[in-house]
This record gives structure tokens, sequence and C-alpha cells, in this order.
């Protein structure tokens, strides 16, 4: 076959992929024409074919009870049956009782399928995703500072800058193609370009770094007030951007004032001469760029991390410009395209807010929906949907395209509220995995390879992801089957599409004029090759376009203003204590992906990650008799794991490290969600998963309570 080029299924940074040879022999190699990746390729994406038949979904199978075998039905009598079921949730329980979970490993033309069935014909904003798990204290964080989502900067800026500061990021291992390019240029500009992490762990970023701080968890917003004291206390403030282009400042003034150098190392846990040399780089620094992720997102406030990180840019005038700005790195390959198409349970498509009555309105017509069809309400977010299973509100559950058996906090809470579903259909590729084993209905999903459409990067950044294969069996795409559903409810009108090109048509007009104005982009342009939004209508060849959000000063708040925070911190929704002395934190490794769906498939990855592992410094282990390589036990007030221990100074003293990727199918008993608790942000209501209290035992007490 000819060449086919698309876009890696993974994370956040998009990079390009080129797929070649004969059907057979199909190999795979970075794209070089990419803006993104520029060519690189990483273990996830370089193994990517290998997952593409193995153990995969290939017809429907349904059940009447948890208990009983999965039994072969047709297309025809799965879409009957959902469609029996919502018909009578409608009328006995309301619309609010249909709640739907999905996945940035959706392509954008899912998603807003998706959105138009649940939003906009159900009326039920019953619809999140796995991002809220992954960006939404970001997205909060863009809205309430900026007055609308999207990240300012962009990759290149990770060659222009002069000072990079990475907190709650191991980008090395979790975006490992954006590091590189960083990594490349750092190497070339020698002591010109500073690399600062902050992170409780040495991870595989820290170690390149020329200046670790090694903070204790739950301390982000003290260390970047910190920074912040030290440079208005210097002077090195940028006094004209902030008269001009934001407000709120007397207020975070005010707040800074009690963030003094002894204070915060002392909170973080870090020397005073190290926070001092942090400041003193970011004030001598021309370009300053900003870059995070879970670390900073997962947590009980992550939202209130996220300005915090935004203030210091604007108290600096560092954005809007080359090689500065506050960047969110996404974790899921089209978060950001499910943020544009409306995919959490508050946002409608093209930036809107369920809340704002405009912007139900405008989509209400758009639509051809009655009016007052889409409800003012909020919906569920994900942990809601587990709270309204408990109480019996959810009479169907939707999952499709993630894991949440495994992804979610508090597992055993979790597992506990999916056997309570009256019913759950469970779209997917893969079989088994964790989530189907508490499903009624399964539904096989065309994955990446199998259908077209588009995926937008950390960089916003669209790309095509370009069908070159067959799916096997029956499966069809998530956005062929949302809306098959939507025809048997007789709204054939509003699901009349083609084939994804058409969907994709539809959407982006939605964006038109909005922040996200990806109006002048359709499937035939993005062919071509990748373009990054805003891209409008009227200048659809993208030529003359900034790069950057915010070049002008003016934001999308009514003011036209930035806004300063002045978010005080309240620290750990959990902190340690003498019955659990210890902070859980876990995350993800540099080969695997989320919860092994794909890559525990993949032999080369498997044998690289043969096992999970608990960090431990010699400090905890030593008093506990641990050594490396034995098992131990770990406990929290909602469960417990058993890990291989891994005893290591990379890991700062009081914390402990598991990664995410094993649910029960991997390695029973290692799950390390199960640990965690379901706190939320109150803003972004994103769990905090980063950090959790915990115990450390020796085998022997497994079996206590």
């Amino acid at each position: 076959m000819d060449s086919v080029k698309t876009i890696c299924p993974y994370c956040g940074v998009g990079c390009g992929l080129e797929i070649f040879g004969a059907a057979d022999k199909r190999r795979v190699r970075g794209d070089r024409d990419h803006p993104s990746s520029q060519g690189l390729v990483c273990v996830k994406g370089a193994t990517i074919l290998e997952s593409l038949e193995r153990d995969r979904l290939t017809y429907p199978m349904m059940r009447s009870s948890l208990t009983e075998p999965f039994q072969r039905i047709s297309w025809d009598q799965a879409l009957d049956a959902i469609a029996a079921r919502i018909r009578a949730l409608l009328v006995t329980q309301g619309p609010d009782s249909i709640c739907m979970y999905g996945s940035g490993q959706f392509l954008t033309e899912d998603y807003y399928v998706a959105q138009k069935l649940i939003k906009g014909c159900l009326g039920t904003n019953n619809f999140d995703a796995n991002s809220r798990l992954c960006m939404s204290s970001a997205v909060s964080g863009y809205i309430r500072s900026f007055g609308a989502d999207g990240p300012p900067a962009c990759y290149d800026d990770l060659e222009q800058t002069d000072y990079l500061f990475a907190i709650g990021t191991n980008t090395a291992d979790c975006h490992p193609i954006a590091f590189n390019r960083f990594r490349k240029y750092h190497k070339a500009q020698g002591d010109r370009v500073k690399l600062v992490v902050a992170d409780p762990r040495r991870t595989a970023t820290a170690e390149v770094a020329d200046l670790h701080l090694a903070i204790r968890p739950g301390s982000d917003i003290d260390l970047v007030h910190g920074i912040a004291h030290l440079l208005w206390q210097w002077g090195a403030i940028a006094k004209d951007f902030i008269i001009d282009h934001t407000e709120g400042f007397e207020a975070y003034l005010t707040l800074l004032k009690d963030y003094t150098p002894d204070r915060v190392a002392d909170r973080c846990g870090i020397d005073r001469a190290d926070l001092e040399t942090a400041a003193r780089w970011w004030a001598e620094s021309e370009r300053v760029l900003s870059i995070w992720s879970m670390g900073i997102n997962q947590s009980a406030e992550g939202t209130a991390k996220v300005r915090s990180i935004i203030d210091l840019h604007l108290l600096t005038g560092q954005i809007g410009r080359a090689g500065a700005g506050p960047f969110s790195l996404t974790g899921q390959p089209n978060a950001m395209g499910g943020r544009e198409a409306g995919g959490l349970a508050k946002l409608l498509p093209g930036y809107r807010l369920i809340s704002n009555a405009a912007d139900r309105a405008a989509v209400e017509q758009f639509w051809q929906v009655p009016t007052g069809r889409i409800s003012p309400r909020e919906g569920r977010d994900a942990w809601g949907i587990i709270e309204g299973l408990e109480r019996g509100e959810v009479g169907l559950l939707w999952i499709a395209a993630t894991n949440p058996a495994v992804s979610f906090p508090d597992l055993n809470r979790t597992k506990a509220a999916l056997q309570k579903s009256p019913f759950t259909i469970y779209q997917d590729a893969y079989y088994p995995t964790e989530t189907a084993a508490y499903a009624h209905l399964l539904l096989p999903a065309a994955q990446w390879s199998e259908k077209s459409g588009t995926m937008t990067n950390s960089e916003r950044v669209v790309t095509l992801s370009q069908a070159f294969r067959e799916p096997p069996g029956e499966a069809r795409a998530d956005w062929e089957i949302f809306a098959a559903v939507g025809r048997r409810l007789g709204f054939g009108a509003q699901f009349q599409f083609g084939d994804a090109a058409a969907v994709h048509r539809e959407f982006v007009q939605l964006t038109a004029g909005r922040p996200c104005d990806m109006s002048g982009m359709d499937h035939d342009l993005l062919a071509k090759g990748a373009l990054q939004w805003p891209c409008p209508r009227d200048r659809p060849d993208h030529k003359n376009l900034t790069k950057r959000l915010y070049e002008k000063g003016q934001f999308h708040t009514p003011s036209g203003r930035a806004r300063f925070s002045a978010c005080d911190t309240v620290g750990l929704a959990e902190p340690p204590d003498d019955d659990y002395p210890l902070v859980l934190t876990i995350g993800r490794l540099y080969g695997h992906w989320h919860t092994q769906t794909r890559t525990g498939r993949i032999d080369k990855i498997r044998k690289m990650y043969p096992e999970p592992f608990l960090e431990i410094h010699p400090t905890d282990a030593l008093p506990l008799g641990l050594v490396d390589g034995e098992p131990v036990v770990v406990r929290s007030r909602r469960g417990v794991a058993q890990f291989p221990a891994r005893v290591t100074t990379a890991i700062a003293p009081g914390t402990v490290f598991a990664p995410m990727h094993w649910g029960f199918l991997w390695a029973d008993g290692a799950e390390a969600n199960a640990l965690t608790h379901p706190a939320v942000c109150p803003d972004s209501l994103q769990p905090e998963l980063k950090a959790c209290a915990v115990r450390v035992e020796r085998p022997e007490k497994m079996g206590d309570k």
C-alpha cells in the first residue's frame, strides 16, 4: 500500500506517524513533516501495530446479570436493547438517570456525536470523560484566569526558552518526544538555558535538571508563591504588563507577603538557597516557560495550583511570546479535542459552558432541538457517576474507550458501585478488560487505524488520524454507534452523517468565532498536513496565524484582562499521620499506557516492565526491615496492595511511589488505585489521585486488619 500519515494514539504530545508497507508487513515510522514531533517516535508509537489484532472484541455480547456468561447477539439486538432501556428510563426516572463516561482516546468526531446525543437529544449533561482524571484542573484554571480554555504556548517554545520550569510532570517518561526536543536544545545551549524540576521523585526528567527541587507532596503552591514572593521583593516584576493587562494584583500581592523564603523552604522540605536559585534564574531569564501535567492537576486544590503557576507568569509578563508561557501537557491523545467538542459534564462544543444560557441557546438552535432541551444543570462528573450508582439514581451507564475499574480512585468503592449498576454498556476494542467484568452489554469498537477522524494535541495542533485497515469482525466506529442509537430513538434528522468527514464539517461550524476556531479546517485540508488553531474559515491556508495565544495581551474575560487568583494553599486532602505516616504518589511509566488495555498486549513493552513495584527511600525501608526486590504491603484507609519493593534514593523520604498501570488482569493485588481516595478539587472536580496517606508493612502482616 502507499504510506498513510496519521497520529500516535497515546499521549498528548500528538506525534505524527507514517504507516508503510504491504498489509501483511506494515511498519511504522515517525512523520518527519509533522510540526509537533518532527519525525521522532517513542517505544509506544514504534510498537503500536503489534497490538491491533490481539484480544479484540469482534461482536456484541449481552447478559442479564453479572453472574451469567455473555452470549453473542446481533447489532440490531444490541441497539434495540439500548434504545428500549433509554426510552423506559426517560419515562420512569428522567434523563438524568442516563450517564455516559468517555475517553481522550475518542476522536473528536466520536466526542461530538456523543455530545449531540446525550446533551442535545436526551437532555442530560451526564457526559464525562477520563480527561476529568487528567486535565480538568488545567481547563478550570485557564478559564478562570484567562476567560477561556486553551494552552497559550507551543512546542517550539521548548526550543526558544531560557528557563524551563517543570512542576508536577515527569516529561521525559510521560511526554518523551516533547521532552526530547527540549533536551536536544538544552544540551546545545549549555549553561545559558536552565531546567528546574519540582518533583518528590528523582525522575528521568529530574536527572538532567540544573536544579531538582524534591518538594513534599502537596507543597506546590508554597513553592510557586515562594518564588513569586522573592521576585516581588527583588522588584523583578513586569509592572507595565500588570497595570495594562491584569486585574486582582493587590489581593495577590497581599497573599504573597505570607510566603516568606524560610516558611516556604520549611513547608516544601528544600533548602532556602535552592528556592532562591530557582527564583533568581526566573528573574534573570528573558523567556520563561512552565510545563505541568498530572502532578499539578490531580489534586484537591488542582485549579488553585494551575492558577498559581499562571499568576507567576502574569507577575513577570512571561506570556504571549516565544519561549514563554504557562503550558499544560495533556495526558490523553485527544483530551484537547474532547474539550473543544464539549466532552466534559459542564461543557458544550466550541468552548461553551452549560451554565451560560446564551451558549445553550446557540447550540440548541444549531442542533435543531427544542428550546430548553439542553439542561441548565451541569452533569455528573466522573466521581459523581459513582455516587449516583451508590444512591440508585443511575439507571444506565455507558462506558466507552476507557477502563475505570483500574483508573478510578478508591477502587474498592468504585467496583462496588459498578456492581450496583442496573445496566452497564461497555464499548471497547479489547476483551477482556477489568471493566468488562461489570458490564451487561459489550459493544465492539473500531480503534485507531480502523476509523478516520481528528485529534488535537497539547499545543492545539489538529492531526487527521487516517484509517488504513478494516475493523475486525463487526466492530464499528464509536461515533457510528452513538449515531445509530440516536436514530433508533427518533432523532434521525440529527444523525444523518455519511462519514466522519461530515461529522467534522458540522462540528467545526460550532467553533467559528470561538477561542478554539477551527472553522477553516476539514478532512481534505488536514490530509495535506496538521494545522494549529485558531484557524478561521477566512484563512484556511493557515498562513500568518499565531502559534501562541494572547500575544497582544488581550484575554477572553469581560474586561479583556487576565485575572490574578490569590489562591492560598490548603495542602493535601489526606495528610500523613501516626497511623499512615507515608504519602503514596502514583504515576505512569515510559513504556506503558494507562491500564495496559493496549500496551499490556505488546511483548516488548511487557518485557520492559514485567511487574509493578513500590519505590521507597532507604530511610523509610530500614526500620521496617524491607529488602530491595522482596514483597511489601501498602495499606491505606480504603484498601491494601502488595508490590515488590524498590529501595532507592530516587524517592524523597516520607514518600512512596507506585505505577498505576496494573489492574487485576495483569497483577492481582497490585492495584495502586485501591489505595487512593476520591477527594476532588471543588472547581475542576478532578480527584487527588497523586497523594494519599499509607503505611508500609512486611508481607507477614498482609492478613491483619
